[in-house]
């Protein structure tokens, strides 16, 4: 019960603070900082925070075998790249619906286990699915002034594409599944950086930020939604499972949403709400089922 219990709670520190995301980039954004500058930060004080942390407080090796660097660059691309396409998309529609619509990544999983790991889609799969489709068509007609750019919303289905292939990874690669998970999680971080810095030619085209709010929201993104996250997420799935874990993800679009419309106004109507709500089922639905996705 202990296990569960920890699991439960890391599971839901993950979602909740992966759905800070638009609380802090949306003020840098608007303060003229482009998508690349702003996530190479956010990635490049994490690596140097965690590192520094687990090196030297919980003085943990960071060696890796030759046979553990494949994997952990893909992995570390994957998530990167899901952030670099996630944080794309609040450029084309509301941070909060961008968030609602990445949680369609437990569905992604499901397909993904079917096709190449041989699990049987079932019903309860395919009614999933088309609850799933229904709630975002919901979304994208959402009434009045609130539609969905077409560009946004591809650019986020290819986010929650990229974060499930990182969650599959974790689950079935062999030579980082028993990883430590503090290990796992900093190389995650340094190898997603690589992602930035080749964007940034190098980093000639790095734009730099010269007021304190800026680096305090900087500051924010790489401790909340990259370290904290990351490390939760993969002490949840380890504790209880992918299962539970992304039955708790559904926090990440409910916190989006919330700061989206409290902290920047962004419109709350019926036809958005019943998309959400068909989403946030049709997902809890499938990650429900019987069978464990391992």
């Amino acid at each position: 019960m202990k296990r569960k219990a920890t699991g439960i709670f890391y599971g839901a520190v993950a979602a909740a603070s992966y759905g800070t995301n638009p609380l802090f980039a949306l003020p840098l954004y608007a303060a003229g900082i482009g998508v690349n500058s702003v996530l190479f930060y956010r990635y490049f004080i994490a690596v140097i925070v965690y590192g520094l942390w687990i090196k030297f407080h919980k003085k943990i090796s960071l060696k890796i075998s030759l046979k553990e660097f494949p994997p952990l660059l893909m992995l570390g691309l994957f998530f990167s790249l899901s952030s670099y396409t996630l944080f794309d998309a609040f450029k084309y529609i509301d941070a909060g619906i961008a968030c609602t619509i990445l949680f369609i990544y437990p569905v992604m999983v499901a397909l993904i286990m079917t096709i190449f790991f041989k699990e049987k889609i079932t019903k309860t799969v395919i009614f999933s699915i088309i609850l799933i489709s229904a709630g975002i068509i919901l979304l994208y007609h959402g009434g009045g002034e609130v539609k969905l750019n077409l560009h946004g919303v591809f650019t986020v289905l290819l986010s929650a594409l990229l974060y499930a292939l990182y969650i599959v990874g974790v689950k079935n690669i062999k030579s980082v599944r028993h990883m430590n998970g503090n290990k796992m999680s900093f190389y995650v971080m340094l190898f997603g950086l690589l992602v930035y810095i080749w964007n940034l030619h190098f980093c000639t085209e790095l734009q730099l930020m010269d007021k304190p709010l800026m680096w305090l929201c900087t500051l924010a993104l790489a401790i909340l939604p990259t370290i904290i996250s990351i490390e939760a997420v993969n002490i949840s799935i380890k504790l209880i499972g992918s299962t539970t874990t992304a039955i708790l993800g559904s926090l990440e679009p409910l916190t989006a949403l919330f700061f989206g419309v409290t902290v920047f106004h962004e419109q709350l109507t019926i036809r958005i709400m019943c998309g959400v709500a068909a989403v946030l089922s049709g997902v809890i639905l499938i990650i429900t089922r019987k069978r464990e996705l391992r």
